[in-house]
């Protein structure tokens, strides 16, 4: 089923949108909760809080790209539950990992980069950032920092080794600060 046809199922109310999204995006969904909070359980839970978010989103949302639009709604609902389980000394994701990384690179907003990344500005200019690297780095970044993916995962994608993979993942970080200063954006 063709993603506009799952969305027009919700925009009618149809259930069945929900059994259409689980089989063609359910995996997606999950993959990008298990790499944020280190749990199939969690990421099960993830899932099916996505299914109901999107469900309670469209309408009035008519998403222009669905995938994203489900990935977005899964990342922020880790990141949530990641927050919620490791104030109260639970949680083994690498969520703080990832944060960590990115400090560096990123203005803080508060000691809370991951917020910082919604920013409109900063958006814009990673965005722009990201359409100047060539292909790998760009894949490396956003399989890194948006999908939460080990950088064993990566290498093992890429056919690269993991050395390989970490330095140019430090480098391109490197290359994100220098940029983002260069646009008057304080790091």
């Amino acid at each position: 089923m063709e993603d506009r046809e799952i969305v027009d199922l919700y925009l009618k109310r149809d259930e069945n949108a929900i059994a259409a999204t689980k089989t063609k995006f359910g995996k997606y969904i999950v993959t990008i909760a298990q790499n944020i909070l280190g749990s199939v359980d969690d990421a099960l839970e993830v899932e099916n809080d996505t299914y109901l978010k999107t469900w309670n989103s469209i309408p009035p949302t008519v998403p222009l790209n669905f995938k994203t639009f489900l990935g977005r709604i899964s990342r922020n609902l880790s990141i949530d539950m990641y927050r919620k389980s490791n104030s109260e000394k639970h949680g083994s994701g690498n969520i703080s990992l990832l944060l960590d990384e990115l400090s560096e690179s990123l203005p803080s907003n508060d000691g809370k980069p991951d917020e910082a990344l919604d920013s409109a500005e900063l958006s814009h200019a990673l965005s722009a950032f990201l359409k100047a690297q060539d292909s790998d780095k760009r894949v490396m970044f956003i399989k890194r920092y948006w999908y939460g993916a080990s950088i064993e995962d990566i290498a093992s994608e890429m056919s690269l080794t993991q050395n390989n993979v970490a330095v140019s993942l430090h480098r391109t970080r490197a290359a994100l600060k220098e940029y983002l200063e260069s646009e008057g954006i304080a790091v």
